[in-house]
Order: structure tokens, then sequence, then C-alpha cells
């Protein structure tokens, strides 16, 4: 099962929605029509080297191993990435680095976030909308590596403004 969130509506509760199984999601914004057809394929492809990688090492290793392997994967099946991208905070018509390091940007539209912790917490989803609304991003995906089975709640569908 897959769970997408999208950004807090007025109330400040996320929008949860479920979809079953990786074939399932499409998602679509207030205008009913669905994702551009690149965000829809870089994420298939995503979730794919995202389980061959999980199926060969397993959990229990440091975030930065399965980063390093996934962006292998990734670079192997034809996305252009970019690893650690810094992300600057736009004030006051200024550039600031804050800090923020998205740790894998597919195609300069699918931001990927990699966790090995028990279990993905609030903070996590919340982390992945502030990377989502100051990149611009439309789609994101939160995976946690420290699970038995990546597919029963290691992958979150996260979208922003949709």
């Amino acid at each position: 099962m897959v769970i997408e969130y999208c950004l807090a509506d007025k109330a400040g509760k996320y929008n949860r929605k479920e979809r079953g199984g990786r074939g399932g999601f499409l998602n679509y914004n207030a205008m009913n029509e669905p994702f551009e057809k690149d965000e829809d394929r870089i994420a298939s492809i995503v979730v794919d080297c995202a389980l061959r990688v999980h199926k060969e090492l397993g959990p229990g290793l440091l975030e930065s191993s399965y980063e390093i392997c996934l962006a292998y994967e990734l670079r192997k099946a034809g996305l252009s990435i970019e690893v650690q991208k810094g992300l600057p905070i736009i004030y006051a018509n200024i550039k600031l680095d804050a800090g923020y390091r998205i740790d894998i940007l597919a195609e300069q539209k699918v931001i990927i976030e990699l966790k090995s912790v028990e279990t993905l917490n609030n903070i996590h989803i919340a982390q992945m909308l502030t990377y989502l609304k100051l990149s611009k991003c439309k789609l994101g995906i939160l995976l946690n590596f420290n699970v038995s089975y990546l597919k029963n709640g290691g992958i979150r569908r996260i979208a922003n403004g949709l």
C-alpha cells in the first residue's frame, strides 16, 4: 500500500490518500488533470530501483549506503540525478544557504528522500513537503529502507499542491 500526502489544507491537516500498488497511483490536481507522464515515469523507475536495492541489501544499513546504491541504479536506469543537492531559501529576494540538502533529485522533477528509521513520522513528511515547496517540484518519494518489505510501509509518495 502506498500512502500519498499533499500539502496541508487551511486547517493545517495533511490531505491523505491511499493508493493500491505501484501501478495504481495516479494523482490528480484541483483541475482533475493527471500528473505529467514524466513524473509518473520517473516515480515508477525510482520505486523499481529502490525495490532492487532493498532486495539486495535488506534493512539495517546506514542511509548513506542505500543512497549510493540507489543513485547507481537510477543512473543505470537512464535517469539524470543529482545527489545531496543544496536547497537554498529565498528571503527578501536574497538566496540564503540554510543547510537543506535533497538526498536525490531525479530529472530536476522528483525529490527522493531516503531514511533508515524504525518508522516514518510526520516530521519526515513535513521535511519532504518543505523541500517540495522550496524547490517548486510537484512530486516527492520518501523511502524508508529499515523495513522488512519495502512495499509494506517503506514507500510514501508525496504531492505538492495537487
